[in-house]
């Protein structure tokens, strides 16, 4: 969802310079425009400068803290295609802090192979990432987040997000539904 409203910070918080990747901590009673909230993380802009802002620290914004949660399978059997989709399902909720759009849609992910770690069905997430541009500093952050997201899934016990520039990023591998969101179509 984007957003345009200022809240005031209720406590200290850390937050990342966009697009920088520079880790700061915003001071409690600054003014923060949330700008975007997609994916269990918060896009505000403090001072004229951009960050982003982590779900666990949601109620410095006043909103409640993200839980992360993935699709359970809890009780049956499922197969590897079947968690192949619920992986993707879960990459879908990680955005990019500049453009309301997930990654998959935007054409990031590049890769997602699972392959089995044990009999009974643990899997390990192989993943290939690139960014838009190849000087973005939020790189890090990204492949953590979709790592992070990954390991929700029940039958992942393990994920490994690389991160690529080959081939280089470029708008025609965004999905139709990315190319209209965003004005391209």
């Amino acid at each position: 969802m984007q957003r345009n409203e200022p809240v005031t910070l209720t406590r200290d918080c850390e937050a990342v310079v966009i697009p920088i990747g520079t880790k700061v901590t915003l001071q409690q009673g600054e003014l923060a425009y949330i700008t975007q909230t997609l994916g269990g993380t918060y896009t505000v802009v403090v001072n004229g400068n951009m960050f982003r802002v982590d779900g666990k620290d949601a109620d410095a914004l006043g909103f409640e803290k993200a839980q992360v949660s993935a699709p359970s399978a809890f009780g049956k059997t499922v197969t590897a295609e079947e968690l192949e989709k619920q992986a993707w399902a879960q990459m879908r909720t990680c955005y990019d802090p500049e453009i309301p759009v997930n990654v998959v849609d935007l054409g990031l992910i590049y890769e997602c192979k699972l392959s089995p770690l044990t009999e009974g069905g643990s899997y390990r997430a192989e993943v290939k990432l690139t960014l838009t541009a190849p000087g973005c500093g939020m790189g890090d952050y990204l492949r953590q987040d979709v790592q992070n997201k990954l390991l929700c899934v029940e039958g992942i016990d393990d994920a490994n997000v690389e991160l690529v520039w080959d081939p280089p990023w470029n708008q025609g591998l965004m999905s139709e539904a990315a190319k209209l969101q965003l004005g391209l179509m």
